[in-house]
């Protein structure tokens, strides 16, 4: 199936980029070409388009399971599908980090008949938005230690440096590391660390700005230290917010790209939902609702990680409310948290299919808590057999969910059409106020407990010694109103990623809280969660190759 969606992707009639942004009513000079096929949109463009002030459909899933959920490739297909029954759609998904590309995802575009394209270039290095946002992050860090060699007139102290280096690549070696040595010359020796790029806050102030100047005021803020007296240091006490806004100038540009069935698409920013707050730039998502009537986009992992931080920070910052919610569900995923092994999936289990049901509830009761509308799609693969889909079917028919049985990767747009109308008929008969889950002026720890208890279905939480220190330092330095966005694993609803399925009464701990101030919200860490992954044991990469043509192989 794999090798098909890399042959399918190579076999696309892709159309001129220029035709895309028409379709859009945009002009050639609002858009600047990387080639015939993808495009970075300008800014200046937004005051130049008429505002459709589009709807907002947001593309969720269960908890992620090895077995797949096709997350990406629903909100493709559902992009298709709106156009084929003749509405004007734009889709806006992420950037796919080259880490997981390379390490065991192997690529994030889409599949089958439902990927955005070209998407070769998308899985590698697109239009070099996350190395600018990796050059930018390193830049602050040399200026760091340029500035102790130079004298530290900001007294910064070199055992209190929170800001870390970023590659984009799964890299476990680089999670801890010691810098400058070798000498006088070479600086102070200090230890550092390394973030994958899309964890960085450069990625998440970047996808959080709503134009330039609030993305210099945010780089600003961002606390990168303290002084040997624990006061915060910003990059604007370094004075580097223009010189890391300039790096970024062209990066913080929406990408223009299209679907297999040419139905436009944004593919901009990309920060990871179980470690930072997983959606796609407010700047595409705001430009995608003046050029569009329906904005189907996507959010990271299950309605817990991604789901919630869109509600909870990304449309809130943005201003807008989601109009619809899908929630993606697999039955090999929810056999596996019925406590079905990988290997045994394509063996029909109703039983352990029933089981596995409770983490698909657990999720909608996540989205009602919202007062979202919503549409659970059964992403339908080919080992599927007709007595587990009818019993998926029945459960979510006796607990009145509306579903639709999806088949976009087989079919593309066509096999979303019934899923496209079930989404119309909630949007257009939704009577209920969306309600966020927490006001800004909860204090921190209200936030995070309302989320553990609400969303992941926690019975307490416990805040560890030192997030209760920094919980009331927190609230000195006035970062208390801010928005909180939970580093949790993503496969599980609660902190253990080994319980599958519905864990009920456990107890979440947080064990550190760290200030994003420039993102505008603090991060909390739970478990055992890493900002830099390692590489499995065999990496995509083993199995990728590039033929005598310069055609990719294994990329997928």
């Amino acid at each position: 199936m794999e090798n098909q969606d890399l042959k399918i992707a190579q076999q696309a009639k892709m159309k001129d980029i220029g035709d895309i942004a028409k379709k859009l009513n945009l002009k050639e000079e609002h858009i600047e070409r990387y080639g015939n096929y993808k495009a970075k949109i300008k800014l200046e463009a937004q005051d130049h388009i008429k505002d459709k002030n589009g709807k907002v459909i947001l593309v969720t899933a269960i908890t992620p399971t090895p077995a797949g959920e096709g997350k990406s490739t629903t909100t493709v297909g559902l992009g298709q599908a709106f156009s084929k029954i003749g509405k004007d759609a734009i889709v806006a998904l992420r950037e796919p980090s080259f880490g997981p590309v390379m390490g065991v995802k192997g690529g994030a575009a889409g599949g089958g008949h439902s990927q955005v394209v070209p998407m070769e270039d998308i899985n590698l290095h697109f239009t070099g938005d996350i190395h600018a946002i990796t050059t930018a992050t390193n830049a602050i860090s040399a200026l760091i230690d340029n500035h102790m060699h130079q004298g530290n007139d900001l007294n910064i102290d070199p055992r209190r440096i929170s800001w870390k280096r970023a590659l984009d690549m799964n890299d476990r070696a680089l999670r801890q590391v010691t810098v400058g040595l070798g000498g006088v010359g070479n600086s102070i020796p200090r230890e550092d660390g390394f973030n994958i790029t899309v964890a960085s806050e450069i990625m998440a102030v970047l996808c959080l700005a709503s134009d330039l100047q609030d993305l210099k005021t945010r780089i600003r803020r961002i606390v990168i230290a303290n002084t040997y007296d624990r006061k915060p240091v910003t990059v604007g006490d370094l004075g580097a917010e223009g010189a890391i806004t300039l790096i970024l100038r062209d990066a913080i540009k929406p990408n223009l790209v299209q679907t297999l069935e040419n139905t436009p698409a944004l593919v901009h920013g990309g920060p990871f939902a179980n470690i930072a707050h997983g959606c796609n730039s407010i700047i595409a998502t705001n430009m995608a609702r003046k050029l569009s009537e329906y904005v189907i986009t996507e959010a990271g992992f299950g309605a817990d990680l991604g789901a919630e931080k869109f509600f909870n920070i990304k449309s809130r910052q943005a201003g807008f409310d989601p109009s619809a919610v899908v929630i993606v569900a697999t039955i090999r995923a929810l056999k596996m948290h019925g406590g079905v092994k990988k290997d045994n999936l394509k063996e029909e289990n109703v039983e352990a299919l029933e089981a596995g049901v409770a983490n698909l509830e657990k999720h909608i009761e996540t989205l009602q808590a919202f007062n979202v509308p919503y549409v659970v799609a059964i992403n339908h693969f080919v080992h599927d057999t007709d007595a587990e889909v009818k019993a998926l079917s029945q459960w979510l028919e006796d607990n009145n969910h509306p579903y639709s049985v999806s088949k976009v990767w087989e079919k593309g747009g066509e096999g979303a059409v019934d899923l496209a109308n079930q989404v119309l008929d909630q949007i257009e008969n939704n009577t209920a106020t969306f309600t966020r889950l927490y006001e800004n002026e909860d204090s921190l720890e209200d936030k995070i407990t309302k989320i553990a208890t609400t969303v992941y279905g926690a019975k307490t939480v416990n805040f560890s010694k030192k997030a209760k220190n920094q919980l009331k330092k927190f609230k000195r330095e006035g970062w208390d109103k801010l928005q909180v966005c939970m580093a949790k694993t993503q496969m599980s609803l609660s902190d253990d990623p080994k319980l599958y399925g519905r864990p009920r009464d456990f107890e979440l701990t947080v064990r550190e809280l760290n200030p994003s101030i420039g993102a505008g919200f603090i991060v909390a860490l739970t478990g055992e969660m890493m900002t830099m992954p390692g590489l499995p044991k065999r990496p995509a990469a083993m199995d990728m190759d590039i033929d005598d043509k310069g055609n990719a192989k294994g990329l997928f």
